[in-house]
């Protein structure tokens, strides 16, 4: 009998054991990973300022992220975040707006950016419209403006200040990156200590329970595409900062990427074991499959490839992780 009750905890430690590696967001596990064959391979690579410049690149990115994040919570889904870059990027290289001060650039792009995230907000919540086609929709329309404007050609350049910020560092760390972290630690904060950062969990666990506790759904719905737009502004500035140049083509491939970094950090349409911390993560360890790609002389199509393969491993993931909780 002993022997029997002994058994079964063995076994009840072990499925204990598993199930909390299940909880591990595969960003976690990806960027140790990739960490390990770069110190294998290159450890040279190992130096601050190498790293930095890497990470540097993909701050854009890691912005837009916090965004995709947050609708993702509730159940939702922005692609829109695209166009808006797009737009603004037009905006700020155009000439449109010639000696313009630099704090009007940032309201301007933080309106424009809110204002579409309240629109996709209001269309998803209140009329009920699919999240991937009235996004994708806009963005279709906002890259169709922007064609329109510049008729088909890049615009110009972008004031001087902007590639300046962009490349200041403070030590071995770019401002870029800096400031990413910030924006990260500041959305874990509202998350985990606002009204309204509860209320998204209520809801990306069932709309219905949350709607019958008192919580206002669509509201909230409609606030998370809000402040993902107003996001999605901030991406803007720091993408335009980045190339330094107008162009017609900048941000169109950020809002897969950024479901993609949120589907490996741990957050997949309502649920988010890897609160905001595990999407910070996927973006790192796209910039360290990059890393190690380039070092390895692996091109654009070998990076695409393995981008594909690691996504699709975290979805059978998590598949296999929600089979398990069922």
């Amino acid at each position: 009998m002993d022997s029997i009750l002994n058994s079964l905890g063995k076994n009840q430690s072990r499925r204990g054991w598993a199930e909390r590696l299940m909880r591990i967001p595969p960003a976690y596990i990806v960027f140790v990973v990739l960490l390990a064959v770069l110190w294998f391979t290159r450890p040279n690579m190992f130096n601050l300022n190498v790293m930095g410049v890497f990470f540097r690149q993909v701050a854009p990115l890691g912005v837009v992220v916090l965004g995709q994040m947050l609708v993702m919570r509730v159940k939702s889904i922005d692609l829109s975040s695209g166009g808006v870059i797009l737009l603004i990027n037009y905006f700020i290289s155009s000439g449109t707006f010639p000696d313009a001060h630099p704090a009007f650039f940032v309201a301007l792009a933080l309106a424009t950016g809110t204002a579409v995230g309240f629109f996709n907000g209001f269309m998803v919540a209140k009329r009920r419209v699919s999240a991937v086609i009235v996004t994708l929709a806009v963005s279709i329309v906002l890259v169709g403006l922007v064609q329109y404007l510049s008729s088909g050609k890049p615009p110009g350049d972008v004031p001087e200040y902007f590639n300046h910020l962009f490349n200041t560092s403070f030590g071995p760390v770019p401002a870029p990156v800096l400031f990413w972290a910030v924006l990260t630690a500041i959305m874990a904060g509202f998350m985990s200590l606002t009204v309204f950062g509860r209320f998204v969990t209520s809801v990306g666990e069932s709309p219905e329970a949350a709607h019958f506790s008192g919580v206002p759904v669509e509201r909230t719905v409609m606030l998370a595409h809000t402040l993902a737009g107003f996001i999605a502004g901030i991406a803007a500035l720091v993408q335009t900062a980045s190339i330094a140049v107008g162009s017609v083509r900048v941000g169109l491939d950020l809002p897969i990427l950024a479901v993609a970094a949120t589907i490996l950090g741990g957050v997949v349409f309502g649920r988010g074991e890897g609160g905001v911390w595990g999407p910070f993560f996927g973006v790192l360890s796209f910039a360290l499959l990059f890393v190690v790609m380039t070092t390895l002389g692996v091109g654009d199509p070998g990076r695409l490839i393995a981008q594909g393969l690691i996504i699709m491993l975290a979805a059978i993931f998590y598949g296999v992780a929600a089979k398990r909780t069922n």
